[in-house]
């Protein structure tokens, strides 16, 4: 069997094979990566010479998802979480106990040292922090990642999304922009965890041992919601980003959660609402925290999220 190499046919070929074997154990690849682009030249050779690269394509989206097929060759049984998204799951979970979770309890620490405490208490506080944190990441990612797979809109599945040669990654240095975009991903998460955070744990404390939020506890009622609706969409294209290339869809979905994200964060630091009254009465004493402060903060929110925009744009259109 030959495989194949004429001038336009071969690119395709070659990136949904290293997609399959990338995900199957080491010692198999050599074997699998031989076998499936003799076994793609043969059924393209079959359908006729007129014209290669569309027999290419034709093959390569009858031969479906590489993850999938990935699945098959590594007979790897995944029932909960199927193989369309257990990969994205596996990156999501990685980031949040590596990065988000270290940061959260790195914060609970240095503010229970500031309150006075106990190495005991601190070091007791970060490891509930660890264990409780982690379990409900654990958890609730996983209960995400199931209705997902069980919603019957994944890639494969009947009434979903068919699969294309058009979604193979294009050849790139290994990780450069999957880095940016866990980096991101983590950016995005830590402060959601930290919106919350502040909320349910009140870490402030005041001489007199009162509790505080650091964020207007009025926002829960309201605008806080929008802010975390757009970070969680946010987290989520992050995550598509660092696993498939740039396009305009994908884009148009950044453009909307920056807007969900910035456009409520802008008018509650304008309104002057960002803070809880009490925390700042606290910490300023008897200064007046000044409008220009608000203003700066109000520019700066909005310059970040139309670079991000911008930048999403950008790499569209590249």
């Amino acid at each position: 069997m030959r495989t194949l190499s004429a001038p336009g046919t071969g690119t395709l070929t070659d990136r949904y094979v290293a997609e399959v074997v990338r995900r199957i154990p080491a010692g198999r690849r050599g074997d699998v990566a031989e076998e499936l682009s003799a076994t793609i030249a043969d059924t393209v050779e079959a359908r006729g010479p007129d014209d290669p690269a569309a027999a290419e394509r034709e093959v390569l989206t009858e031969m479906g998802d590489p993850i999938r097929l990935a699945a098959g060759y590594a007979d790897r049984p995944l029932t909960l979480i199927g193989p369309g998204l257990y990969p994205a799951y596996v990156r999501l979970l990685t980031v949040l106990l590596l990065a988000v979770l270290p940061a959260v309890t790195a914060v609970g620490a240095v503010l229970d040292v500031v309150d006075g405490r106990g190495a005991a208490s601190v070091i007791g506080g970060a490891v509930g922090t660890v264990l409780s944190l982690g379990a409900q990441m654990i958890a609730w990612l996983t209960v995400v990642f199931a209705l997902a797979e069980r919603s019957g809109r994944r890639p494969g599945a009947p009434g979903g999304a068919v699969w294309t040669p058009d979604e193979l990654p294009e050849s790139r240095a290994p990780g450069k922009r999957g880095a940016v975009a866990y980096a991101g991903t983590a950016w995005h998460a830590l402060l959601i965890a930290l919106i919350v955070w502040q909320h349910t744990a009140q870490p402030y404390r005041t001489e007199e041992g009162v509790h505080l939020d650091v964020l207007d506890p009025g926002l829960w009622s309201g605008w806080i919601w929008p802010v975390l609706a757009g970070l969680a969409a946010l987290v989520a294209l992050d995550v598509i980003r660092a696993v498939r290339a740039p396009t305009r869809a994908l884009a148009v979905w950044n453009v909307a959660a920056e807007a969900v994200f910035t456009l409520p964060l802008a008018w509650i630091l304008y309104r002057r609402e960002f803070f809880d009254p009490a925390f700042l009465a606290d910490v300023n004493g008897g200064w007046h925290t000044p409008d220009s402060f608000y203003t700066v903060a109000v520019l700066l929110v909005l310059v970040g999220g139309a670079r991000g925009v911008m930048r999403r744009l950008a790499e569209a259109r590249a």
